[in-house]
């Protein structure tokens, strides 16, 4: 869970500190609900079981969910929710933050709720579209050669289930294998490759989104990051060393995409983990965006990682 240590006044240090934390379930008040994808939709939802339903579930998210996935939900907007996940470690999105908006119909659960992802205009997954439809059996949105216990079903069928199945079987070590079409690339390395760059991008597009998040605030757009500013301050915060090693280890073919964690980990064999110019060029370009981005700089001082590249000081503005 994100966390940090401030001063009772509110400030980032002093004598007498408390530990303030992002919760990963809160209800957010007012009208911020607008910057929601369906936020300037009409609330349709009047049924009492569906309300019943919706508030049932959201006691079992504030309970069960996994530690990387964190959400919000409207006290004037029982139908809408915001979920932001944690891109899994072990794939080429790790340590990335992808927004979800949620909304509930009228006779939820027997119809699943609607989805859309904020892609900032990438598609880094077969299964995230750029325009935000999200493809997944769970919630009928893939029906080609689905079984039935993987369609959405009203006696079973949740939405931490649906979460829970993003991260998991969407955002996996594979994606390649997402596609059961034409394939993305040429192969499941390549297509890491190509993944893991839009999901560098990705983190950018969301650093700027937060940044504007408050300038923005009179905005009729829905804005992804708004309120989980503090989650991406400190997510970003806590990770960017590590992506920035990321970003070198995989382009100079040390660690394969998706392995690399900032600590101890064994170097490949030179030449056994094959590096495409053009991931290679891709990388040289999004780096030092990236560090930008993080509000990195290099000192002079800093420590060395076992790539024998000076770490990054960051600090997300």
């Amino acid at each position: 869970m994100a966390e940090r240590s401030v001063s009772q006044n509110g400030a980032d240090s002093g004598s007498k500190q408390c530990v303030v934390k992002f919760e990963q379930f809160d209800s957010v008040a007012g009208d911020d609900f607008k910057y929601h994808q369906f936020g300037n939709i009409p609330n349709r939802v009047t049924n009492q079981e569906t309300l019943k339903r919706i508030m049932k579930e959201y006691k079992v998210l504030k309970k069960h969910l996994p530690e990387s996935i964190f959400v919000r939900v409207y006290e004037e907007r029982v139908d809408l929710m915001r979920a932001a996940i944690v891109g899994p470690q072990g794939t080429p999105y790790h340590d990335g933050l992808f927004f979800f908006d949620i909304s509930f119909p009228n006779d939820y659960p027997n119809t699943p709720p609607t989805v859309h992802y904020h892609s900032f205009g990438l598609r880094l997954n077969p299964n995230l579209y750029a325009n935000g439809y999200v493809c997944l059996s769970l919630l009928n949105t893939w029906k080609i050669g689905v079984e039935e216990t993987e369609k959405w079903n009203p006696a079973e069928s949740t939405i931490l289930r649906v979460l829970v199945s993003i991260q998991g079987l969407v955002l996996n070590e594979k994606p390649f294998y997402n596609e059961p079409g034409t394939k993305p690339a040429s192969s499941w390395e390549a297509y890491n490759e190509e993944v893991f760059a839009l999901s560098c991008k990705s983190m950018i597009y969301v650093l700027r989104n937060n940044k504007n998040s408050k300038k923005y605030s009179n905005s009729k757009r829905p804005i992804p990051t708004r309120n989980f500013e503090y989650l991406v301050e400190e997510h970003f915060g806590l990770h960017s060393s590590t992506i920035l090693g990321a970003c070198i280890a995989y382009k100079m073919g040390h660690v394969q995409i998706g392995f690399f964690n900032g600590g101890d980990y064994v170097l490949a064999p030179k030449g056994v983990i094959k590096v495409s110019y053009k991931f290679k060029r891709t990388m040289n370009q999004l780096y030092p965006q990236l560090s930008k981005a993080f509000g990195c700089r290099i000192e002079a001082e800093a420590p060395v990682n076992l790539l024998g590249v000076k770490l990054n000081k960051c600090s997300i503005m």
